[in-house]
């Protein structure tokens, strides 16, 4: 299988960022299963489906697109993020739903680390449909797919910190004050962020002093239908009263410290990826256990001089042993600082 010139066409490419998009909407909501778009296009080079994955049980995108399609789809292309897969489980193969609605050729932008899955491009290529991948293989790999790849590639879920801090660092003043530092238009972005996770985490000590929902809300207070868990870390007991504990999700209450043995319980579950909103102890342990794969900061226009540090103890004691990581997006949210960052490998 070799990529061609034809793969990489305005018309794909622009396909395949559209079934980026389709894969983003879906995000959250497919675990286990990844978050996959596929756009299926016409001889002539025309839509004529779109699909992203379903929930578990539920049909993969290329059969969602096929569907939509009908029978425009014989002798076109499909464009889909992940390889299609070849396995069956809950359901069927997609390379053999792609081969009989009869489409002439398949790109897609990641191969599939999955080896139970993997194979489905060969699988077509051998029955005669060309294929192509590695198309926009960097972009979609940083979307939709990063949790889901770091979880079948680490066997461990993709953890996201987000913390929210004044200037100088401070996520509470000194008398505990902490809501809110950072602006609406930041807190609307989290809810968004929330959205796209499958577990939402917090450890006992900001559950006490902050009493979270940690629920995930549209711009005007109100719940969306889909709640990823709620995961509450620590051995602190805590009052049968806390928001976090009401029927408007579901709660997974895991004692112990230690943030592999929660990624573990977690990974059993299904869950891909995590959202850390913990505080300081907390995330210093996560860093220390090197498992934060992404940073979500949102960095308030204020300082407060002392109060609670965004991060606690984090094992390091000379500037040579920081964690180092690089800025992968800087922009404004409001008047605040949003900053995406990721660990530099090695």
């Amino acid at each position: 299988m070799t990529d061609s010139r034809w793969a990489r066409s305005p018309r794909i490419v622009e396909a395949m960022r559209r079934a980026a998009e389709l894969a983003e909407r879906v995000r959250g909501s497919t675990s286990p299963n990844p978050p996959v778009g596929c756009v299926i296009l016409d001889e002539a080079g025309s839509v004529v489906g779109t699909g992203a994955t379903r929930p578990p049980g539920g049909p993969h995108a290329e059969v969602v697109a096929l569907r939509e399609a009908g029978s425009a789809a014989r002798g076109g292309t499909a464009v889909v993020t992940l390889e299609p897969c070849a396995h069956v489980g809950r359901t069927g193969s997609c390379a053999v739903a792609l081969r009989e609605a009869g489409v002439a050729r398949v790109v897609h932008a990641v191969d599939d680390p999955n080896p139970s899955a993997a194979g489905g491009a060969e699988e077509l290529a051998n029955s005669g449909v060309a294929v192509a991948g590695g198309v926009l293989a960097e972009e979609v790999s940083a979307g939709a797919l990063r949790g889901w790849l770091r979880f079948v590639r680490n066997g461990r879920p993709h953890v996201t910190w987000k913390y929210a801090a004044s200037l100088d660092g401070r996520s509470a003043a000194v008398d505990g004050t902490s809501q809110w530092i950072s602006s609406p238009e930041s807190r609307a972005e989290v809810h968004r962020l929330r959205a796209g996770c499958d577990a939402v985490l917090a450890g006992t000590g900001t559950v006490q002093a902050d009493d979270p929902r940690l629920t995930v809300r549209d711009e005007s207070g109100v719940p969306l239908r889909r709640q990823p868990l709620r995961v509450v870390l620590g051995d602190r007991e805590l009052p049968a009263g806390a928001r976090v504990f009401d029927d408007s999700a579901e709660t997974l209450r895991l004692r112990g410290r230690d943030p592999g043995e929660a990624l573990r319980v977690l990974a059993e579950r299904g869950v891909v990826e995590v959202f850390l909103e913990g505080g300081p102890t907390l995330a210093g342990a996560f860093l220390r256990a090197g498992v934060i794969d992404r940073v979500q900061a949102f960095v308030a226009p204020a300082l407060l001089g002392s109060g609670r540090s965004a991060l606690g103890e984090a094992g390091v004691v000379s500037l040579s042993q920081a964690w180092r990581f690089y800025f992968e997006r800087v922009t404004m949210c409001g008047p605040d600082v949003w900053i995406s960052a990721v660990p530099m490998e090695g």
